[in-house]
């Protein structure tokens, strides 16, 4: 399949996977599921899940299992990456995840906690599946988007990205809070229909992405060597690192302060749901929804201001602001008690949420040496992003447990951040500005 670089009909294909995919990152990992997954052991009267004698709390158990499939991604990216690159199927690839990614979801509609462990097994899978597909996803922009129109497509593919998670989730609200009107038993039943709404909204829309991206597949036969190449390849991208200073002080920063944004976002459900007087759960799903909503729709716009502010000020000290902003928000958070309080950091936090995403990923496009290999580079940058979640939830759930409050947990990511900004302050300095 011939294209031209720079082509709009593709670079609009290309972002609008973000508006198939997103819908997971919005309801199955920031508002439905949470909700879903703590009414059930409410609903029980259970505080955990009994494995080896001991019971583990639940919000600790779902921790781990998130940790276990970052870490699976974190592995087999560079193992995939390596066939890709060789065989030049990536388009091959970002299908099968997608499809592991969107059927795992649909099949979260028979999770119970009389199966818990095939429960989580399915929720896991669902979690390799977005995060796997984003791998070979991101590694397209610098293959189909010429320098020039790399920040402003990616803004468009987040922007579109958090439209249209905001219209499924607009849709699950409505049935989760009417769920008689649409015959459901309870409020339950209703949440396990919009986890399969979740997978075919995301396997439907990727078709329209399938038809105009690129196919660079070969007629290469994959040999055994091949296999183990992306670790060869990404030991030969990092001796490349050591003689690009900026590129390397730029992936530090990312895996540093990246610590801090996955953490947040990944828990903040969870933290309302636990630290926020509500007054009742129908308060606690309608007060969580409409702030994933509002940090939804706030972000649409936080993108788009954060491309212009990095064509008016640089990429770099764009990055800096933004995680000035995100110390500060997280000191606030330790304060945070009340609804309207939780509403106005959730504000806060769409402003910066996608402002750092869409700029940290073109930023390191940009930043990238002229190589037909782009998927390994983003493997780097995907294994770096998926560890430090990993390091990052880890230390959320530690401080947790050691100091009894998770306030104290939110104030400490303040360390991540601010490591982060001394290293990008250290990488502006360097040759290269962007």
């Amino acid at each position: 399949m011939s294209f031209e670089k720079g082509s709009k009909s593709v670079l609009n294909a290309w972002a609008f996977y973000d508006w198939a995919n997103s819908v997971y990152a919005l309801v199955i990992t920031s508002s439905i599921f949470p909700l879903f997954y703590g009414a059930l052991f409410r609903l029980a009267h259970k505080d955990g899940i009994e494995v080896g004698g001991e019971v583990i709390k639940s919000e600790s158990i779902i921790s781990y299992v998130t940790a276990v499939g970052f870490l699976i991604v974190a592995f087999i990216s560079p193992i995939l990456s390596g066939i890709a690159d060789y065989l030049g199927n990536k388009k091959f690839f970002l299908k099968l995840f997608c499809g592991i990614g969107s059927v795992s979801c649909m099949l979260l509609y028979f999770f119970s906690l009389e199966h818990a462990f095939l429960g989580l097994l399915t929720y896991m899978f669902a979690l390799i599946g977005y995060w796997g597909s984003l791998v070979f996803y991101n590694s397209y922009l610098p293959d189909i988007a010429l320098e020039s129109q790399q920040d402003k497509i990616s803004a468009k593919g987040y922007s579109l990205g958090y439209i249209g998670s905001v219209i499924l989730l607009l849709i699950n609200l409505f049935m989760v809070l009417k769920y008689d009107i649409f015959g459901f038993e309870n409020e339950l039943a209703a949440m396990r229909v919009s986890f399969l709404l979740v997978g075919f909204w995301w396997l439907g829309f990727a078709q329209v992405a399938y038809r105009k991206l690129p196919d660079f597949s070969n007629k290469k036969k994959l040999i055994k060597s091949v296999v183990f190449s992306g670790f060869k390849e990404l030991r030969k991208v990092w001796q490349q690192l050591q003689t690009k200073h900026k590129l390397k002080k730029y992936l530090l920063a990312f895996f540093v302060y990246s610590m801090g944004v996955q953490t947040v976002m990944i828990a903040a459900a969870y933290f309302g749901e636990k630290e926020i007087d509500w007054g009742s759960d129908s308060k606690r799903t309608f007060g969580l929804i409409t702030t994933i909503l509002l940090i939804q729709l706030i972000a649409v716009a936080g993108a788009v201001l954060t491309a212009r502010a990095s064509k008016k000020f640089g990429n770099i000290p764009t990055l800096i602001g933004i995680n000035v902003f995100w110390l500060v928000l997280c000191s606030a958070v330790y304060f945070v008690k009340t609804p309207n309080e939780f509403y106005i950091v959730a504000a806060f936090v769409g402003l910066v949420m996608g402002g750092i995403q869409s700029l940290s990923r073109s930023t390191y496009s940009k930043l990238l040496p002229q190589t037909e290999d782009t998927t390994s580079y983003f493997s780097f940058y995907d294994v770096a992003e998926k560890i430090g979640i990993v390091i990052g939830m880890f230390m959320y759930g530690f401080v947790a447990d050691q100091t009894g409050r998770v306030q104290n947990a939110i104030l400490f990511l303040i360390v991540f951040f601010l490591i982060g900004i001394v290293i990008l302050t250290f990488a502006n300095r360097e040759k290269r500005t962007i």
